[in-house]
């Protein structure tokens, strides 16, 4: 099997990468260096047997691209870029997916799953699953949900697949290494009363999931949610970060209020100058939202099942940053 994985140097795409490789796959990545994690990523890749290409979705020669190719798991797309306009968005997440997607067909690779995100949705609390309405309230969500689109459409040329990911973490990842220290430092505290949830997925299940929307006949032209075991609260989760790195988090809960407040007001004041406020609304949606992601459709078409609880990811994870020195 020869894989391609665009968005290969990142976080998910390293461990879907590094999976394939165990199984024997030829694996092509394309993905770039802006960050010392990716730099360090793609270094290790490439001891690891990957063919390594270094360039943007928007840069690369996609026909050669994908020459040979017979699976393509396409992730790269632009995300948390700061002080870039809308176009760049709309340039990496839309214009570059569609690119790839006529190479694909020129080149008659077999399959095509692309990494969508539950972003989608937007501000959507209670249940979830692949049907419930998508109302994105960023550029990032929207552009997904554009690509997601329009990969979908491509149905009858090119065997399809989108999947929503669920925030995901485990070793590799550096997103939530923040929470993992202030909670070891003991300088963390909850906002809020601590019972909304999260439906976070171990980045080992997701990519299991990934590889078999890639292999099952029946998730073609399909959508879908790939989420973790269970649900669990902010005060859940904090609890059992602070248990695998002997931190302590304070049974007081901070009000809701005036952090809120804070973070609108940041947002109003530094953004007219480009500068990315320390406090603002999306990451006061750790302590506000709250939902659960249906996995009845991933269970009965994919077979999917999540073998990893959140206590055993975190401690997985919590070990990853500790051999890393990623807590200190």
């Amino acid at each position: 099997m020869h894989v391609l994985v665009t968005g290969g140097t990142g976080f998910i795409g390293t461990r879907l990468t590094q999976a394939c490789l165990q199984d024997g796959c030829k694996v092509r990545v394309l993905g770039q260096e802006n960050t010392p994690a990716e730099a360090e990523n793609s270094k290790a890749l490439q001891s690891a047997g990957a063919e390594m290409i270094l360039a943007s979705i928007v840069d690369a020669e996609l026909d050669d691209l994908v020459k040979g190719i017979d699976v393509v798991f396409h992730l790269a797309a632009a995300q948390h870029e700061a002080n870039v306009g809308d176009d760049h968005f709309r340039n990496v997440n839309v214009e570059g997916t569609q690119r790839l997607l006529e190479a694909c067909i020129r080149n008659n690779v077999k399959r095509f799953v692309l990494g969508s995100t539950i972003g989608v949705y937007g501000i959507l609390d209670g249940l979830i699953d692949e049907n419930s309405p998508c109302n994105p309230d960023n550029i990032y969500g929207q552009t997904k949900l554009e690509g997601e689109r329009l990969v979908l459409s491509y149905v009858d040329r090119l065997p399809v697949t989108a999947i929503r990911i669920s925030e995901t973490y485990g070793p590799g990842d550096r997103r939530l290494l923040k929470l993992f220290k202030t909670i070891k430092k003991g300088v963390f505290f909850i906002v809020g009363n601590g019972k909304n949830l999260h439906h976070l997925i171990f980045v080992d299940d997701l990519v299991r999931g990934m590889r078999m929307a890639a292999e099952v006949e029946a998730a073609v032209g399909e959508v879908f949610v790939l989420s973790g075991k269970d649900p669990v609260s902010t005060r859940v989760m904090a609890d059992a970060v602070a248990t695998a790195v002997d931190g302590k988090v304070p049974k007081f809960h901070a009000p809701m209020g005036p952090f809120m407040l804070l973070a609108v007001t940041m947002e109003t004041v530094l953004k007219p100058f480009g500068i990315q406020p320390p406090l603002h609304r999306r990451r006061m949606d750790y302590f506000k939202k709250s939902f659960t992601l249906s996995r009845d459709k991933a269970r009965n078409v994919l077979g999917f099942e999540p073998e990893v609880g959140f206590e055993e990811g975190v401690h997985r994870t919590a070990q990853w940053y500790e051999q890393e020195g990623l807590l200190e």
